[in-house]
């Protein structure tokens, strides 16, 4: 009898979906976007789910449930990373999708919002099973994907391999087996992937602290680090910091927390982790839960986890002064209110994690080309575009005195309505 895997989603939360679109509003109102505007940009273009089945080690079958949604492609293609968690909706998928649009757009990339999931927890499987549902996923969204359609990448539990599996596939399905290298980002360097995608997140959150500290008169290097999330974007980031004399007090992951008052050895925690499964249990670290190491003692807080962490319950008790999200939607807008009442300087998540997505564009760009560029070509372009984006982001706060969040994503709508506008409606 087959088993049909579902969400674990308390019913009652609030819809992240709903979050996107509130967030959407208060910046359309900022740039007074017309309604016809905003009943174009406040929904999804298209959304694929699919329930299909696959086979287990044992010979069982079980039925899984996918989604592939892009949310605006007037400034080019979809792009956007696919998640394999057991939380994985809808609404997530189209929150995330509706956030890569902006994303893209901040940076100024050629780009649309698109995302997809399946709800599923790859960990209780084995390789050959997450295999099977990859492959099996990939056949399912491949009539909306392709490197002039929508081009997925890494995301929450997914990895180079897994997009090798996607590329392996679509191109079998597509292109009668011959590889469509740009038709996946986040790939396998062997497969025509690109130096430094792997760090891009973490080391363009960075770039982008770094800046913010320039603007707001923090002393970076004297500053104390609390990094929520030691997956790629939050161990990556705490390295780069710690590599240039950053104190990194507090990290966690989805185990638990650990800190040290006097500064964690980074590279030694990451050791640990790779032969311990978790953070917890570090030497000479005091542990914490995720809530508590929210709460830390700390100048610059990074959640890096997954979304709404940071609400109107905690944000009172937060003592950073500044606030980078390398994940996507870790703050309500209550909590942003909140924060900027309190003079903390949140660095949204379409800014501060837009590395990731970045260097997928230069990895596509390379994979259209057949032409590779070197790792120090690859952060020196990062670096500019990060920078800029920063400074633009900047200037719109400044411009209609409202908080970073709300700068990025008036920015960023403007420049998508735009280009809705110029492709005008069709037929």
């Amino acid at each position: 009898m087959a088993v049909v895997e579902s969400p674990t989603r308390d019913k009652h939360q609030q819809s992240l979906f709903d979050i996107a679109v509130e967030q959407f509003h208060i910046a359309a109102d900022v740039i007074g976007l017309d309604d016809d505007m905003r009943s174009m940009l406040s929904v999804c273009k298209r959304q694929l789910t699919a329930n299909f089945p696959v086979e287990m080690d044992d010979g069982s079958i079980r039925v899984f449930t996918g989604h592939r949604v892009q949310h605006n492609t007037a400034p080019g293609p979809a792009k956007g990373g696919i998640r394999f968690h057991q939380d994985v909706t809808i609404d997530e998928v189209k929150a995330l999708a509706m956030w890569m649009t902006w994303k893209c757009a901040v940076a100024g990339l050629p780009y649309g919002g698109g995302k997809g999931g399946v709800a599923v927890n790859p960990k209780l499987l084995s390789q050959g099973e997450v295999q099977n549902l990859t492959r099996r996923y990939t056949t399912e969204i491949e009539p909306i994907i392709g490197p002039q359609r929508d081009i997925p990448a890494p995301d929450v539990n997914t990895n180079p391999q897994i997009m090798a599996w996607i590329l392996d596939t679509y191109s079998t399905i597509a292109n009668r087996g011959v590889p469509v290298p740009a038709a996946v980002t986040g790939k396998p360097i062997l497969l025509g992937g690109s130096q430094g995608r792997a760090e891009a997140t973490g080391r363009g959150c960075v770039f982008v602290i770094e800046e913010a500290c320039k603007t707001h008169n923090i002393d970076l290097l004297k500053s104390r680090i609390v990094v929520q999330g030691f997956g790629n974007a939050g161990s990556t980031a705490a390295l780069i910091l710690h590599e240039m004399g950053c104190k990194i007090v507090g990290v966690s992951d989805s185990h638990g927390g650990i800190y040290n008052a006097d500064g964690l050895d980074i590279p030694a925690v990451m050791e640990h982790k790779k032969h311990n499964v978790s953070v917890v249990g570090f030497p000479g670290s005091e542990e914490v839960n995720n809530g508590q190491l929210l709460e830390l003692d700390c100048d610059i807080l990074i959640p890096a986890a997954l979304e709404g962490q940071l609400t109107e319950e905690n944000v009172p008790n937060i003592k950073a002064k500044l606030i980078a999200e390398a994940a996507n939607g870790p703050t309500t807008p209550e909590a942003d209110r909140i924060l900027y009442d309190r003079g903390i300087v949140v660095l949204p998540d379409i800014l501060a994690n837009a590395g990731g997505v970045t260097v997928s564009y230069f990895e596509w760009v390379q994979g259209m080309q057949s032409f590779y560029w070197t790792e120090e070509e690859v952060n020196s372009r990062l670096k500019r575009i990060m920078v800029d984006a920063f400074a633009a982001v900047n200037a719109t706060s400044n411009q209609y005195h409202v908080h970073m969040r709300t700068a990025a994503l008036a920015r960023a709508i403007q420049r998508v309505a735009d280009a809705t506008r110029m492709r005008g409606i069709y037929p």
